[in-house]
């Protein structure tokens, strides 16, 4: 009878196992799942980024040309002191929005530098705790089969038992 109870309580403990097991099976297929979703917001949020630089690339090109345009105009014109006065104002305005546009271009950049090194990070989570629930799985397959192993040896035993 001793062994029928050393055995219960075996089962039993096995049976404890495989729950925590499946609990962090669980626990952690959730925490892959989040990580993903993570990632891909935050490639979705580089894309967008990508967009944007390109944007300001566009515009700062522009700018610099009519920057250009606009001193060869200065500089070839001969027109009055109020055309120069007003074509010069334009030209600094010009500037002004060319170097608001290289200083949007840096912080663009830097911010997609940025999340491409957290969208780095994050797969490298992902594929640690993909590892993690692999070998959360292989020892709950494990834990089964002892459960399972465990299982026929007492009902053998009931059946032997039951025999006498």
């Amino acid at each position: 009878m001793a062994a029928m109870d050393r055995i219960r309580e075996k089962l039993n403990g096995l049976r404890v196992e495989a729950d925590n097991a499946i609990a962090r099976a669980e626990e952690s297929e959730a925490k892959n799942k989040k990580l993903e979703q993570e990632l891909l917001h935050k490639e979705q949020e580089v894309k967008s980024l990508e967009h944007r630089l390109g944007l300001a690339e566009s515009s700062l090109d522009k700018s610099e040309a009519t920057v250009a345009d606009l001193k060869k105009v200065v500089s070839n014109s001969e027109g009055t002191g109020s055309t120069n006065d007003a074509l010069t104002r334009k030209v600094e305005l010009l500037e002004e929005e060319l170097d608001a546009s290289e200083k949007n271009l840096k912080e663009t950049v830097e911010k997609l530098r940025q999340v491409d090194i957290k969208a780095e990070q994050l797969e490298r989570q992902v594929q640690h705790l993909e590892q993690e629930k692999d070998m959360v799985e292989k020892k709950y397959e494990a834990e089964a089969e002892k459960y399972k192993k465990a299982k026929a040896d007492l009902d053998e035993l009931v059946v032997s038992m039951e025999g006498l």
